[in-house]
């Protein structure tokens, strides 16, 4: 019999419900404070809300799990019986998530291993997927984490805002801060490169900025096997509409995924946030 090695995540995976469930992947929830009060991602507040708080320029500001939220998290996943866990979290550049999880990891009643994959949405998603199968395998610890890093390093994640101004806001766009004097005359799109948002390319107009996105979406996936994601807030003609497209243009594609970011994410980027993420199998 192997050993059960647990996989805790946070709510910024955005993984499907029922993939959770399939894999017994476990979500620690980040916080979203609208105004003063502090609501918890995926439960407490939806992203269509998030969505019309932003537009009416309503405050929003998000904040990381606790580390006391964590050790519960950990003593109720060791409850189960796993005997260790990995858990995986978005990039330590846009949240202090992982550095709360390394505190708790401390006391922890089993072995924990914190990982900052660097990454964010799907592209989370992917790699707790990752290493939530070597683990069903019969992978140890070690095993699973390798996998999430391998799936991480290999994993591109490019997208489309209508405005850097949430962005600046939250203090999230990193070499992008070189586009902020001329926000108003181009539609930027942006990349996730070592942890950080870093602008790609500079585009015209919404539609050509799309019609970009999708080009390096097919140009990174190739005739490869490739799971994608599709994420948007707000937006989602403008998701499904690249999610047909890429169907049509992916020869490899073997899962797609297509979903509203949550709460957290949103905060930052905006309404009419349009994202992929390419992630090789």
């Amino acid at each position: 019999m192997s050993r059960h090695v647990a996989i805790v995540t946070d709510s910024t995976a955005y993984l499907p419900q029922r993939a959770m469930e399939r894999h017994s992947i476990t979500a620690v929830p980040l916080t979203v404070v609208l105004g003063d009060q502090a609501l918890e991602e995926g439960t407490e507040i939806s992203a269509r809300s998030l969505a019309a708080a932003l537009q009416k320029r309503q405050p929003v500001t998000t904040s990381r799990p606790s580390p006391e939220l964590f050790a519960e998290t950990y003593r109720r996943v060791a409850e189960t019986g796993a005997t260790s866990i990995v858990s995986l979290h978005l990039s330590a550049e846009f949240s202090g998530t992982y550095d709360a999880a390394v505190l708790a990891a401390k006391d922890a009643p089993v072995p924990v291993r914190v990982v900052d994959t660097g990454m964010v949405a799907m592209a989370l998603g992917f790699c707790a997927l990752s290493a939530a199968e070597t683990a069903e395998a019969g992978g140890t610890v070690d095993d699973a984490v390798a996998a999430a890093e391998k799936r991480a390093a290999s994993t591109s994640a490019y997208f489309y805002v209508d405005t850097l101004d949430y962005l600046r806001r939250g203090g999230r766009i990193g070499a992008a801060q070189a586009l902020l004097g001329s926000a108003l005359a181009v539609k930027p799109l942006l990349e996730l490169d070592n942890g950080r948002i870093e602008l790609r390319e500079k585009v015209r107009t919404a539609s050509k900025a799309i019609a970009r996105l999708e080009e390096i979406v097919a140009e990174r996936a190739g005739a490869s096997a490739v799971d994608i994601a599709v994420h948007h807030l707000a937006a989602p003609e403008r998701a499904t509409a690249l999610a047909d497209r890429l169907k049509e243009r992916v020869p490899g594609l073997v899962e797609l995924h297509v979903s509203e970011v949550g709460a957290v994410i949103g905060a930052h980027t905006g309404p009419g946030l349009l994202g992929a993420v390419v992630s090789p199998r």
